[in-house]
């Protein structure tokens, strides 16, 4: 289990900084070629780490369901989200938006057994934590908008003082 929780931490550290460096590079190239240079350099070291530690067993792939090799196709669709997601949101709330919505419907998906997932009876604890979680966000976002506000009220106010 604490390999896991390791494992896991370090991946949302990873995820987190690579959204930074993708929304950095589309700032600069746009999003297709942020999603080109991204899955594009991803494929190339992950062709040449597979071959490195599995050989030639990294192509067996005779006992997958066929439409599982298109998960690669996902990537297009998560980069190019987030990156637009990041640019009109900040990075911040696009990512809490992104967590929110991964583990919503990973709750979804193993309530129901979809894809060949083993079924998780879906509990009022699962449903709790999820609405916290979601409850975490607006939270995050309220307190955001009202330091925005204030700005703006204090802005206002400095307007009329120099007006008058």
């Amino acid at each position: 289990m604490l390999l896991g929780l390791v494992s896991a931490i370090i991946a949302g550290t990873l995820v987190g900084l690579q959204n930074i460096f993708n929304s950095k590079v589309n700032e600069k190239a746009g999003s297709w070629a942020t999603t080109v240079l991204v899955l594009g350099l991803g494929f190339l070291a992950s062709f040449i780490l597979g071959l490195f530690f599995e050989g030639s067993q990294m192509f067996n792939l005779q006992n997958m369901k066929p439409w599982y090799w298109f998960s690669g196709l996902l990537g297009i669709g998560v980069i190019t989200g987030i990156v637009q997601g990041i640019r009109y949101l900040g990075p911040t709330f696009a990512i809490s938006i992104v967590l929110t919505s991964q583990l919503g419907f990973a709750v979804l998906w193993d309530s129901l057994g979809l894809m060949g997932l083993e079924k998780v009876p879906f509990t009022t604890k699962q449903l709790a934590g999820v609405l916290f979680i979601i409850g975490g966000v607006i939270v995050f976002k309220w307190s955001e908008f009202r330091k925005v506000d204030q700005a703006t009220k204090l802005n206002q106010n400095s307007k009329k003082a120099t007006a008058s």
